[in-house]
């Protein structure tokens, strides 16, 4: 059997509106991130790993110009905001306990300018474990639009675009087959795609059944 080198190369992940799939588990959450307002010019976009949230965070970004941040990056030294800017701040979850009065301060500023701010997490406001109780309270405070966990319809669709966006082409039954035996989640999908991906450089196969079925008794 011919072995090659499997290397982690970044993937040219397709992130534009016309990328994004819909279906029930996420079309409400669309709707509101891309509505022409939201209470109080904030919303909080929540939704498993994988779910698609910085896709959505881009399709918004695509309409408003908005400018995004990482939580964990953020620190002191940011510049505060244009007067009515929009603002994303991704994966707030990981905001480090020292950038906390940096977000208190952001937000602030975004609501005295008439500027939006879209927040993205893995997980609602209430459960962030915010210590500075101001912030908590105005994240607390802020509108949710929740991605849940694929239908049907959705996981192949995912599973079709994480082997697009790897340039894989898998056999017309591969895709069913993962589908009904996965676990019905986002994560569950890249991360069945990722080892298929890796087993078919390595092993100069393509992407079939019978890899398939290998990679999920490897899982």
């Amino acid at each position: 059997m011919a072995w090659q080198l499997s290397l982690d190369l970044p993937l040219a992940v397709a992130l534009g509106p016309d990328d994004f799939i819909l279906s029930e588990a996420n079309r409400a959450a669309h709707e509101m991130v891309t509505a022409m307002g939201w209470p109080e010019d904030k919303l909080a976009l929540i939704g498993p790993p994988g779910s698609g949230k910085s896709h959505l965070a881009r399709v918004w970004q695509a309409s408003s110009e908005a400018m995004i941040l990482l939580a964990q990056d953020l620190g002191p030294s940011l510049p505060p905001p244009a007067p009515g800017a929009a603002i994303v701040v991704e994966d707030i979850q990981r905001l480090p306990r020292a950038a906390e009065v940096t977000l208190f301060h952001l937000h602030n500023r975004l609501a005295a300018s008439g500027g939006r701010l879209l927040l993205t997490a893995d997980r609602p406001p209430a459960r962030l474990g915010i210590a500075l109780p101001d912030l908590a309270s105005r994240l607390q405070a802020t509108a949710v639009a929740r991605i849940h966990d694929p239908d049907d319809r959705l996981l192949r669709a995912v599973l079709a675009k994480h082997f697009a966006d790897r340039q894989l082409v898998p056999m017309a039954d591969v895709i069913p087959y993962l589908a009904a035996r996965i676990e019905r989640s986002f994560a569950s999908a890249a991360a069945v795609v990722a080892r298929l991906d890796r087993m078919a450089l390595a092993e100069a196969r393509p992407v079939s059944r019978a890899l398939a079925r290998r990679a999920l008794d490897r899982g």
